[in-house]
């Protein structure tokens, strides 16, 4: 296994290294997947904050959603599209205390911004596209535990992760508890249910719709399925914030002076080309139907006696956390976890109106609950 240094920034007094790990599986030297498939030297593109002590016991794993990636926090920049997609949570001072805790995030398997995925290249020097295998949420999850015994973590101090992120907070908990002290979740369900199915393979359909797609295999075309993604994304975006919200902010307003009795656009409809084409810009379309579809096998009861015997092997102090206005991931998946997890807390609800992207919006709050119980305070 080798690890490189690629850079590093400021947050604050801290300072956040992003670096790269190849690993290389089982005795084989191959990641074997549950669709049967495997992957050779895999690389994983990861960032970290702060100092690990010496008994390993501060740290903290971050776990990024569809279509985020390693950089939790600080500024945009070279490697980086975007600033960090959780800033006001993780850094010095903060509910994730980069003073206090050694946090690492992981760039997960099939994305597009440094680990392996569809774009990166196969043993023949050509990228994997079409044929990258079929994963699941465990799937990535074993890759990240290679990463964990890679910098040295036999413990997590704590596992935080909002919707496909608390997904694979999940799937650590249950497949390797002995590994999870703590583990805060927010905005999932146990498993993906027939709504969220629906969705997210409404999405892929759109992507492998767009004439460009060519089967996945595009990156030697110039081209790509930009417009089947900006779709995608739209769809998508839809039901990560509340009708309530859209409503308030768009109401049936038009854009600028267009009028959509003469083929013209209404503001909300503007609004999601706009946040569609800002995907398209930085994502691979690729990355997207493979996480997309792993979102889809999310089922931590799959081949472990069902949903209810699965979550009983929990050991880890476990914090639910769900969002008022959610309508993807609604409260009532929350609150099963609640019941059925062995020394969880009560679930925990933010009040907004944004809907399922609270969990990356309404830091304030979420701040209050993740930081105490990261510091073993008293909710």
């Amino acid at each position: 296994m080798t690890r490189t240094s690629r850079g590093y920034w400021r947050v604050g007094d801290d300072v956040g290294h992003r670096l790269f790990a190849t690993l290389h599986g089982d005795a084989d030297g191959a990641f074997h997947f549950e669709s049967g498939e495997s992957l050779s030297n895999v690389t994983v593109a990861y960032e970290t904050w702060g100092t690990l002590n010496s008994d390993a016991s501060n740290a903290v794993l971050v776990e990024h959603a569809l279509t985020g990636d390693s950089h939790v926090s600080g500024p945009s920049g070279p490697g980086h599209p975007t600033k960090g997609w959780w800033d006001g949570l993780v850094g010095p001072g903060l509910a994730i205390d980069t003073t206090r805790f050694f946090v690492v995030c992981a760039n997960v398997l099939g994305g597009s911004q440094g680990t392996t995925g569809p774009s990166s290249l196969n043993t023949s020097g050509r990228p994997f596209g079409s044929s990258f295998p079929r994963i699941t949420i465990r799937d990535q999850v074993k890759i990240e535990v290679g990463l964990a015994t890679h910098i040295g973590i036999d413990e997590w101090h704590a596992i935080v992760g909002g919707s496909m992120g608390a997904m694979r907070a999940l799937e650590w908990a249950v497949g390797y508890p002995s590994r999870v002290k703590k583990l805060v979740l927010l905005a999932v369900g146990a498993a993906s249910n027939a709504d969220q199915i629906a969705l997210s393979s409404l999405q892929v359909r759109a992507i492998k719709a767009d004439p460009l797609y060519f089967g996945g295999d595009y990156y030697d075309k110039g081209v790509g399925p930009r417009d089947g993604l900006a779709i995608a994304r739209g769809i998508g975006h839809l039901t990560y914030r509340s009708s309530g919200e859209l409503d308030s902010r768009f109401g049936r307003n038009v854009q600028g002076q267009e009028d959509p009795l003469k083929g013209g656009r209404y503001a909300i409809e503007s609004y999601l080309e706009h946040q569609g084409e800002k995907l398209a810009a930085r994502f691979d379309a690729n990355s997207y139907v493979v996480l997309s579809e792993a979102m889809n096998l999310h089922d931590v009861g799959r081949h472990r006696g069902g949903v209810e015997s699965a979550l009983s092997k929990i050991r880890a102090d476990t914090i639910i956390i769900g969002i008022s206005s959610d309508r993807l991931y609604p409260l009532v998946l929350q609150e099963e976890l609640a019941e059925k997890i062995p020394g969880a807390h009560s679930l925990v609800v933010v009040s907004s109106i944004v809907g399922h992207d609270g969990f990356l919006l309404e830091i304030d709050q979420i701040e209050k609950i993740v930081g105490p119980a990261l510091r073993d305070e008293r909710r």
